[in-house]
């Protein structure tokens, strides 16, 4: 289960939680600083979002790599940056630009070879050969789900580590991806979109090893967010939302404050220098 981590600070809190993995959205980035997901953000800030969290949070991090940022040599550079600022891995999809969510419409595709040759130049570019790189393609929403199982199959042939169908529509789709494309596979549960929210133990059973949810913890805080500035607005104070607000001593907690306070006061010699 890789939740989407929308901020640093959320990051922290899925590894505290227990999560083995997180996921930078290019849909909660991009939301997050104004912007639809259209592919308007640039490489540098999804590299720059990406060296914010793994500054402050040890857990692999799965990052959003949209199209790759233009054609096969592109993707190399794509790669180079976000592996040096930290990223675990990225996914690439097969979006010709300007791109859509996944569960949208309007899509349009780029020819397979195009797809293939991005996912060549990725794999030669990275140097850890941990580095994930897992292809998305978004043909079921297109073409129909042969056409996504006839990329996915070309796509790990030119080198991918796993494959991310997009937009599945069907408990018995999601069945007989894994039944047709045995690799790793990862499934995105985003809410409101074509795929029926599965649990993380359906989609095991399924045979996907990755789950995505995106934007979950996005949508919950913007709601929340909103919620709070509106009664701010229409009530001129907020002593009703005080219940459902982090305490200032529970947000202290999640930023390890005391730890930092107790490294200072040891950098002058204090009373926790032991």
């Amino acid at each position: 289960m890789l939740p989407g981590a929308f901020s640093p600070l959320v990051a922290k809190m899925a590894e505290r939680l227990g999560f083995r993995a997180i996921y930078l959205s290019g849909g909660a980035l991009s939301a997050g600083s104004g912007f639809p997901d259209i592919g308007l953000l640039t490489l540098s800030e999804f590299v720059a979002e990406v060296q914010r969290i793994t500054a402050v949070c040890p857990l692999p991090l799965l990052c959003d790599a949209d199209t790759g940022f233009g054609e096969a040599l592109n993707v190399e550079r794509t790669v180079r940056l976000i592996e040096a600022a930290g990223a675990a891995g990225i996914h690439l999809e097969d979006q010709t630009l300007p791109k859509r969510c996944g569960h949208l419409s309007g899509k349009s595709l780029i020819h397979p070879e195009e797809m293939a040759a991005k996912i060549r130049a990725a794999v030669a570019s990275k140097r850890d050969p941990d580095f994930a790189i897992i292809a998305r393609t978004d043909a079921r929403g297109v073409n129909g789900f042969d056409d996504a199982v006839s990329r996915a199959k070309l796509y790990i042939e030119a080198g991918a580590d796993a494959i991310f169908p997009e937009a599945l529509e069907t408990v018995e789709e999601f069945r007989d991806f894994a039944h047709a494309v045995p690799v790793p596979l990862l499934a995105n549960m985003t809410e409101f979109g074509k795929s029926p929210l599965l649990s993380a133990g359906e989609l095991g059973d399924l045979g996907y090893r990755m789950i995505l949810y995106p934007l979950t913890a996005f949508r919950s805080a913007m709601k929340a967010a909103e919620d709070t500035l509106i009664a701010l607005k229409e009530q001129g104070h907020q002593r009703d939302r005080i219940a459902g607000m982090l305490t200032r001593a529970e947000l202290y907690d999640r930023l390890d404050y005391t730890d930092y306070e107790s490294r200072d006061r040891a950098y002058f010699g204090g009373s926790d220098s032991n």
